[in-house]
């Protein structure tokens, strides 16, 4: 199953050429089909333009040519089923995954960001789905770890649907913001979102710095 999304997947993004084009497809269907492809297989290979395609997508709505609940539906089917997909592929061939897993834990901009979501599995799958590589790192340990596929659905669904609707209503309002503009507006909601995870990020760094400074020595 995981490799006929995969060969589908890769035959929509041959097709459109990538997250800007997607928006440029024939019919609406194609470009509906183009969201969903590009979302999923950038859970998989994060190389693929998912969140530009979502910009792109819900860009195009603004100026008319797309409808906004389709492509915000079709970016959380998306990210349900690129999250399941990983998941399914490191648990079941975790000696290929693992040493991508220790590579990137390597990173210490990587670890850091997973001691400050302080290790907490809905934290890790919701916070985590609005940092590309930390996303794929967490959905892979995920599938190694003994966690019930059940229970990382549920905060999947969860993480996709939240994603999906800020990115699109964001890139929509920026949209219609700047009507003459589309390019400009894909650019801008997504340098807002960088941005604002910076910021989080940052503040929680500060905070958990603060706290362990503030702590009594055991001694």
């Amino acid at each position: 199953m995981v490799v006929f999304f995969v060969v589908l997947a890769a035959f929509v993004y041959a097709a459109t050429g990538d997250g800007f084009s997607v928006a440029d497809a024939p019919n609406d269907f194609l470009t509906y089909l183009g969201v969903f492809g590009l979302i999923a297989l950038d859970g998989v290979v994060p190389v693929f333009p998912g969140e530009t395609t979502l910009n792109a997508a819900a860009t195009a709505a603004a100026q008319g040519t797309l409808d906004l609940l389709p492509v915000i539906i079709m970016g959380a089917l998306g990210a349900i089923v690129g999250d399941s997909a990983l998941f399914w592929l490191a648990r079941r061939s975790s000696r290929r995954i693992q040493p991508q897993l220790d590579k990137a834990r390597a990173n210490p901009k990587v670890s850091q960001g997973l001691e400050i979501m302080d290790g907490s599995v809905p934290v890790l799958i919701v916070g985590g789905r609005y940092v590309p590589g930390l996303r794929f790192l967490v959905n892979a340990t995920m599938g190694l770890s003994d966690i019930p596929y059940r229970r990382f659905l549920g905060w999947s669904v969860l993480s996709g649907v939240l994603w999906s609707a800020y990115t699109c209503l964001l890139a929509y309002w920026i949209g219609l913001s700047l009507g003459e503009y589309p390019l400009a507006s894909v650019v801008i909601s997504g340098t807002v979102t960088t941005v604002a995870i910076g910021v989080v990020f940052w503040t929680l760094r500060r905070q958990r710095a603060r706290s362990t400074s503030e702590a009594p020595d055991p001694r």
